[in-house]
């Protein structure tokens, strides 16, 4: 998996690099060479989202073929269970058969010599035949039902678990194509509106919650985007987009001070943010302070 994602981000990067030189067959290339350190050194240098169409493709084609392997595998299993089943019956009913025939056989023998020697009286020994394979008969169908019964229940547990798996396919598909529409959406209100119905499928999304605390901010909602942020910080607190957009609401209402406590805190756990505070608009009013400028330095 990780190599899958090394060549992803290979293909997209591949003009932060800059062109290669042509190379023979026999000589390595530039993407050969690259280590896991390259790749995570050129995504801390993005100024830009990585969002690709080739990407969204290759991910809504995996879910798919692993929603269609799911439904194969649970066609499959349901054909062997009900193949195996009809198995276990159809030999049963021929052990049962050939049991109670082996006893008739053998209670017929001795019978016959009970009756020439005289020791005992046939009705006795017909009577206690029968209960004795009434007995073994009982014993061999009780110890079947149980074993379909532990069977039946390992198939219950096993079509939960692929009916939890389809509902969790279909509700990512739709979270998916949800965050697909609000990058697509230029008004901050019908983002909140596409954030509002993910928080409804996944209450506790922090992503969805940041995001829509960045649409209260164009707003200029900042009372409405420090809830939403003290939300996220509550579900995960060491959410780094939840302190810068605090941050943010801070310094748009003009209280720098605790504005750069929480941007200090989002740099602490995302350095990116140090580039992305340089050009936000909302801490215009903070960059002539030399704790802002401290803050942003590279150094």
């Amino acid at each position: 998996m990780r190599s899958l994602i090394g060549l992803i981000l290979m293909l997209l990067l591949a003009p932060a690099w800059g062109e290669q030189p042509e190379t023979t067959s026999n000589t390595p290339t530039a993407a050969d060479t690259y280590t896991d350190d390259d790749i995570a050194e050129t995504v801390e240098r993005l100024d830009e989202p990585m969002y690709s169409p080739f990407i969204e493709r290759y991910m809504l084609d995996e879910i798919k073929t692993l929603r269609q392997d799911m439904m194969n595998f649970r066609v499959e299993y349901s054909d062997k269970l009900n193949a195996k089943q009809l198995e276990l019956a159809t030999q049963s009913v021929t052990y049962s058969i050939d049991t109670v025939t082996y006893f008739f056989y053998l209670i017929a023998g001795v019978t016959s010599l009970l009756v020439v020697i005289g020791y005992a009286n046939i009705r006795d020994i017909k009577e206690k035949a029968h209960t004795y394979a009434d007995r073994e008969v009982t014993k061999l169908v009780s110890s079947y039902e149980k074993r379909l019964k532990a069977l039946e229940k390992n198939l219950k547990e096993k079509t939960a678990v692929i009916e939890e798996n389809r509902e969790e396919i279909e509700k990512t598909n739709e979270i998916h194509s949800l965050w697909l529409r609000a990058s697509q959406e230029a008004s901050p209100q019908a983002k909140i509106q596409i954030y509002d119905h993910i928080l409804t499928l996944r209450p506790f999304d922090t992503e969805a919650l940041t995001y829509k605390a960045d649409a209260a901010l164009e707003l200029d909602e900042t009372k409405w985007a420090i809830n939403l942020s003290e939300q996220a910080l509550a579900i995960d607190p060491e959410h780094g987009h939840a302190y810068y957009q605090m941050a943010c609401a801070y310094a748009q209402r003009n209280e720098p001070t605790v504005a750069l406590e929480f941007l200090e805190k989002a740099i602490g756990v995302a350095p990116s943010y140090r580039e992305e505070a340089k050009s936000d608009d909302s801490f215009k009013s903070l960059r002539r302070m030399n704790e802002f400028r401290a803050l942003t330095s590279d150094s």
